[in-house]
């Protein structure tokens, strides 16, 4: 072999090295991310739980999440764990987002553009949950806060049909949540090959049930923004706790709030069955 064939065979094994030192840096990075969403869904579904059977003294979303795991043993060191988790889960979709995600047709730029998306929005969920560990989290709900930014997008030029377009894209990214996880299409993304099979109905079975559910509230959520934007009423947007309240209204009662309470906790599970078998 020449040695210009040698040369370039010594770098293709140190691409292969230093590809696998990123590829196990971004994979430590994700499973703790997926743990951390884990950790608020389980958490938020919970919280949903009591909401459905009276106890709705505690808002079920991101905030009283944090207030719940701030009240265990450790409680100040958990908040900020999930923080760290949340960044990581950022920083696992912006690498996706720069150097493509896993998969033959991670490097296509509508899976680029989706990582981008994914990563603006867990870095707005990171600095919410890093305020809280922070001390500066006690203000406003996550009620308030939705009413509040309606309010302030309606005061622009155009600014009701701002909010309709936004709710809209929450409505339909719900929808969308919704129809993929009914489809299993997180499937693609498993090491099915490594599990077992009681394992991997089991993990099929709550990627269905907790998706569905997901999708769900993401739905709902949006479909309130685009009615406040319609009635050109910001108070008519909901955050996540009064949408979850809102599925108690529906004539199947407090038992809908129910299912997807218990929908999102399954969905809080999955998350950690990712952490330990998405390919990354």
């Amino acid at each position: 072999m020449t040695s210009g064939g040698k040369t370039r065979e010594s770098a293709a094994r140190e691409g292969v090295r230093t590809a696998s030192r990123g590829g196990t840096g971004r994979e430590v990075v994700a499973r703790c991310g997926l743990v951390a969403r884990g950790v608020l869904y389980v958490l938020v579904g919970l919280l949903a739980l009591r909401v459905a059977f009276g106890d709705g003294g505690q808002e079920a979303d991101r905030t009283g999440a944090l207030q719940e795991l701030a009240r265990q043993p450790l409680g100040g060191f958990l908040v900020w764990a999930v923080g760290v988790g949340v960044v990581c889960m950022m920083l696992w979709r912006l690498s996706e987002a720069v150097f493509g995600a896993a998969g033959p047709d991670g490097h296509k730029a509508g899976k680029r553009l989706a990582s981008a998306a994914r990563a603006v929005f867990y870095g707005a969920v990171a600095f919410s949950v890093l305020s809280f560990a922070a001390g500066s989290g006690g203000g406003q709900s996550g009620d308030e806060q939705s009413r509040d930014v309606t309010a302030r997008v309606m005061e622009l030029p155009g600014g009701p049909w701002w909010v309709g377009a936004a709710g809209t894209a929450i409505a339909v990214g719900g929808a969308v949540i919704a129809v993929r996880a009914a489809m299993r299409t997180f499937l693609k993304h498993l090491k099915t090959d490594r599990m077992p099979e009681g394992v991997r109905k089991a993990v099929e079975f709550l990627g269905v049930t907790g998706g569905v559910a997901r999708g769900a509230v993401f739905a709902a959520a949006g479909a309130f923004v685009v009615y406040a934007a319609v009635r050109f009423d910001p108070s008519e947007a909901k955050g996540v706790d009064d949408t979850l309240r809102a599925f108690t209204q529906t004539p199947a009662g407090p038992w809908l709030l129910v299912l997807v309470a218990a929908g999102l906790m399954l969905f809080g599970l999955f998350s950690w069955a990712m952490a330990a078998w998405r390919r990354v």
